[in-house]
């Protein structure tokens, strides 16, 4: 290894919600540095769910997360000539990134009026294992699958 590998700084918690997770998907969602904005988004998702569910929104936050998260992907990797689509584990760090930035891409691609009913809607999907998000999970297990004859390459 050339380099050192660099330091994680420590997570901090979102202000009403006491979670590290809610501030990362806060800081993912956020555009522009408007972090109130992304905040306050968030925060009127989370109302909407309580309203509409009557469940605790952090849990059912959470579940969506856990359901977004995928178990194992594919990646491309080269042997004499042939580039062959190996499937892998996903580390946890890149398991919660990949499910915040498919949550985020999902809820922004909805039709509802605005971003915090869209959002709302996304997670409530989510943790109910239905919607483009969870869609987009099982089409990277599905791949993984298919191409489990490859997993010998694995590195």
């Amino acid at each position: 290894m050339r380099k050192r590998r660099s330091t994680l700084r420590p997570r901090v918690e979102d202000p009403k919600y006491k979670d590290t997770l809610v501030s990362q998907f806060v800081n993912s969602l956020m555009l522009d540095g408007k972090k109130s904005v992304a905040q306050r988004i968030m925060y009127d998702a989370f109302d909407i769910i309580q309203e509409k569910s009557g469940q605790s929104p952090l849990e059912v936050f959470k579940k969506a997360m856990n359901n977004a998260s995928p178990l194992i992907e594919v990646r491309s990797r080269r042997v004499g000539g042939a580039t062959y689509q190996v499937p892998t584990e996903v580390r946890p760090e890149r398991k919660t990134a990949l499910a915040i930035r498919w949550l985020i891409t999902y809820s922004r691609a909805r039709g509802e009026k605005s971003m915090a009913t869209r959002l709302a809607n996304e997670f409530m999907a989510a943790s109910n294992s239905e919607g483009s998000t969870v869609k987009k999970r099982d089409d990277v297990h599905r791949m993984a699958e298919a191409n489990k004859a490859f997993a010998h390459f694995r590195f």
